[in-house]
């Protein structure tokens, strides 16, 4: 049992103090947007806003993602990505504080999409930073211990925004994600300053390519968009189908879920750092990451037996483990030929339009033909992307020679 933790803890070696930073300010970001998660409720329960009121406000949400990863991006590429870190994080904390005292529909829609903006301008800053505090062979590392601290975040968020919920009020959670977000802008400003944080690769760019003119990048986007499409299923219409059609309780669908997490965490890191010795290329390994995920819907159909959900969630967790990790990876070694908050921006962007458009199709196609022609419609939007990321290699293949 010691050398399995020995082996484990050796996973996280050799990553830089400003990583560790980076993925501690992350977290400390990501678990206290827990206004997320509650939104719809806080809109509908509280203000009593109508379900088609809602749609439009969460619309927003998502369009202000958009814009906020691509202008995020530009700026990053204009002004250094730890300008935008701090601007994204101490002024995302003013206005989620600022957000509870907004009650007109019209307000929330101005007042969500701007949050959003000024929120995920972060992101395209980060994933640059990473990169630059990363050495390149600890890259794919660096990623993957990030996604730890988001998906650490995100499990504790839900369950401490519950609790304030429950004790204090809905206020009580927008004060708590403003302060949570400004503590990690000041931690940023501490120990991520310019003078005292270490670059581990600087990439100097004398003529920078614009991501918008790298057509193999953009088709690249065009299959993240569709994985995004697909994996976004978890997370909405599943549980839905987990509840109507297997008759699962609130608390088995908890755990299921949850299993999701346990895994990431206790595996994702040593099964990264095996991959990343091996001899598949970067392309290779997001491929094979969709085909589980391709796998994880399929079966879904193939019996009725609840036991299929575990192993449902299994592929979908094992192909996220391997196609985020290294998909991100991709998008940061084609970003080091051009602008990388560009580059970033894009990849972002990718998954903002995906939960745009993923959660609402999802439920669209549900209510009009039922949860096994879905399935089988995600599926074969899975093996779209395949085919792309297929073709894709062959031509990077050829891009090489």
């Amino acid at each position: 049992m010691q050398a399995l933790l020995n082996q484990y803890i050796n996973t996280f070696k050799g990553l830089s103090r400003e990583v560790w930073w980076l993925a501690l300010i992350t977290l400390i970001n990501r678990a206290g947007t827990m206004v997320v998660p509650f939104l719809s409720l806080y809109l509908t329960k509280n203000l009593d806003f109508s379900l088609k009121e809602v749609g439009w406000i969460m619309s927003a949400f998502g369009l202000g993602s958009v814009v906020g990863s691509w202008i995020g991006g530009k700026l990053t590429d204009k002004i250094g990505y730890y300008k935008i870190m701090v601007f994204s994080l101490i002024c995302s904390g003013f206005l989620f504080i600022g957000v509870q005292y907004l009650n007109s529909f019209e307000s929330l829609i101005f007042g969500i999409f701007l949050l959003l903006l000024v929120a995920d301008m972060f992101r395209p800053a980060m994933f640059v930073a990473l990169s630059s505090y990363s050495k390149p062979e600890n890259k794919v590392r660096s990623i993957t211990l990030i996604r730890l601290a988001i998906n650490l975040g995100f499990s504790a968020g839900p369950a401490l925004g519950g609790l304030i919920i429950s004790t204090v009020s809905y206020g009580g959670l927008f004060w708590v994600d403003g302060i949570t977000c400004i503590i990690a802008g000041i931690l940023l400003l501490k120990v991520l300053n310019p003078k005292i944080a270490k670059v581990t690769n600087q990439i100097k760019i004398d003529n920078p390519k614009s991501a918008y003119s790298d057509y193999l990048y953009l088709i690249f986007l065009l299959a993240m968009l569709l994985f995004g499409v697909a994996f976004l299923q978890y997370f909405s219409t599943i549980p839905l189908y987990y509840k109507e059609v297997h008759n699962l309780s609130e608390f088995q669908i908890g755990l299921l879920m949850g299993l999701n997490g346990i895994t990431i965490f206790l595996l994702e890191m040593p099964l990264v750092k095996i991959l990343e010795k091996s001899t598949h290329s970067k392309m290779g390994l997001v491929i094979f990451g969709a085909l589980l995920t391709l796998i994880s819907f399929i079966i879904l159909n193939f019996t009725s037996w609840t036991g299929i959900l575990i192993a449902g969630m299994l592929f979908m967790t094992i192909g996220e483990m391997i196609a985020f990790p290294f998909s991100n990876a991709f998008a940061l070694s084609r970003a080091e030929k051009g602008n990388q908050g560009e580059y970033m921006a894009l990849y972002s962007i990718s998954f903002s339009i995906a939960h745009i458009i993923g959660h609402n199709s999802g439920m669209q196609t549900i209510n009009a033909f039922g949860y096994e022609t879905t399935w089988y419609l995600i599926s074969v939007v899975m093996l779209v992307c395949l085919l792309i990321l297929w073709a894709l290699k062959k031509k990077i293949l050829m891009e090489k020679i």
